[in-house]
């Protein structure tokens, strides 16, 4: 499903206005300040802002040799700027006090009325040095800064099970880190707490795709969950309600034409049946916990190295919460750089491409797991196929290719005499089936106008 242009456009607008505002003298000045006040010793250089997906970095060197960065979320990307800020300074603390797993120190973070100008939240961390990030390892060569990355396909081996092996380690120590219910951490402010009651899952989970689908569907604020789920089976219904609210709000480039409509209404309505019927849930005997540590955002341009490749720190902790143990069990997506809704030859030749290099990934995560239980869950059902059906409830903008490629056929079957979208109409119930026209003719109607409607209670977090 497309993102909705219009809405596209003013995230971009947003943003545009407010990097005006960042490199104004006087603001850069500020920041610079603000930098030296919090890290101490005498500054020599403010670098020019750098921006990545979801933050502009700033960074400042220092006469003693070393450097701090501030980070701002992006304005118009970001739709919950100090929930997000919060969540993830909490999961940083929480990882270097339990793992070692490198992540830089957070010197300080601040909201919206403590930042220059009022440029909103940030965070003020120590500046790791490096020499790569992982996607200049394991790139092709050739491909330039506008292209996507794709892995090397003549990749040494012994490159590959370096780099996979490492983070296995990442992924097997973020696998051991349990809590009880679904959510997003919150830290105490009492340092004398102990470590159990330092940290506490309070928040809802906060994840990439709540952010994109109010950034690039305008979907309503107000009808993302609102707080944490004690079972697997109630945050997959929750998730399954979203994918059809975001068809239903969704009032731009959300269909193409009447049957693509249907085969959307289709197969949310069928994710939802199956999402009642708790049959999403792959680990039943855990479907009341304990639920692990999950990062929407791990993937290789976020992991920095030295010069010999191996990982001096792991950045961008956003979008990182507590989930369902098939979340954090499920193989990475990020082996072939590449997402499968990206692939240019399509879904089925990446799970085969993807196939491949999984063997390479099991064999050096075998490597590294000491025996114990979270072997023994892992090896439950582990696969291209189980990446693939795992992106379902994340990803709403792959939502389609995925259910009607996978999902459908594991859990409906291949018969379906010979009626495609259509012959899965009379698996759903009479109000569902009765509800679709009027449905359909309102997403038609929709779509004659390029609007973006408002939303009540659409504030911002």
């Amino acid at each position: 499903m497309p993102y909705d242009d219009v809405a596209w456009e003013k995230s971009d607008t947003t943003f545009d206005t407010w990097k005006k505002q960042l490199y104004d003298a006087d603001t850069l000045r500020e920041i610079g300040q603000l930098i030296a006040q919090h890290r101490g010793g005498v500054p020599e250089e403010l670098y020019a802002p750098i921006r990545g997906a979801f933050n502009v970095c700033l960074r400042m060197r220092f006469r003693d040799g070393g450097s701090a960065l501030i980070r701002f979320p992006c304005p118009g990307v970001v739709m919950f700027p100090e929930e997000k800020v919060r969540a993830e300074v909490a999961v940083m603390r929480y990882i270097k006090h339990h793992t070692s797993i490198p992540v830089p120190f957070v010197l300080h973070y601040g909201m919206t009325d403590e930042s220059p100008r009022g440029l909103g939240p940030f965070i003020i961390m120590e500046y790791v040095e490096h020499a790569h990030d992982l996607v200049d390892v394991l790139n092709t060569p050739g491909l330039g800064l506008q292209d996507r990355p794709v892995l090397d396909p003549n990749i040494s081996e012994e490159r590959l099970e370096f780099v996979y092996s490492q983070m296995a380690d990442i992924l097997l120590q973020l696998s051991k880190c349990a809590f009880p219910r679904i959510g997003s951490l919150v830290e105490t402010d009492d340092d004398d707490d102990d470590d159990d009651d330092r940290w506490t899952i309070t928040k809802r989970p906060l994840t990439l795709n709540m952010n994109e689908l109010v950034q690039l569907g305008n979907f309503p604020r107000a009808r993302l969950p609102s707080g944490t789920f004690s079972t697997s089976s109630t945050y997959y219904s929750a998730l399954a309600d979203m994918h059809l609210e975001h068809l239903s709000t969704q009032h731009n480039d959300a269909i193409e034409s009447a049957d693509d409509c249907r085969s959307k209404y289709i197969a949310r309505q069928l994710f939802r049946k199956l999402a009642s019927q708790s049959r999403l849930s792959g680990e039943h005997d855990l479907e009341a916990g304990p639920f692990r540590l999950f990062c929407d955002d791990l993937r290789p341009a976020n992991v920095l190295v030295n010069a010999e490749f191996q990982i001096v720190a792991v950045l961008d902790w956003e979008f990182t919460y507590a989930a369902p143990v098939e979340f954090t069990y499920s193989p990475p997506w990020w082996l072939l750089l590449e997402m499968p809704e990206y692939w240019t030859r399509g879904l089925e030749d990446w799970a085969t491409t993807y196939e491949r290099r999984l063997g390479t990934f099991l064999r050096v995560l075998e490597e590294r797991e000491r025996e114990g239980r979270e072997k023994d869950e892992r090896e439950r059902g582990i696969s291209g196929d189980s990446q693939m059906l795992l992106s379902t409830p994340r990803k709403s903008w792959a939502f389609d290719g995925v259910f009607w490629n996978w999902l459908d056929r594991k859990f409906f079957g291949d018969e379906n005499d010979g009626g495609g979208f259509m012959g899965r109409l009379k698996l759903l119930g009479r109000e569902e089936r009765e509800g679709m026209e009027v449905f359909v003719q309102r997403k038609l109607e929709e779509a004659k106008e390029r609007i973006l409607v408002g939303w009540e209670g659409d504030g911002v977090m």
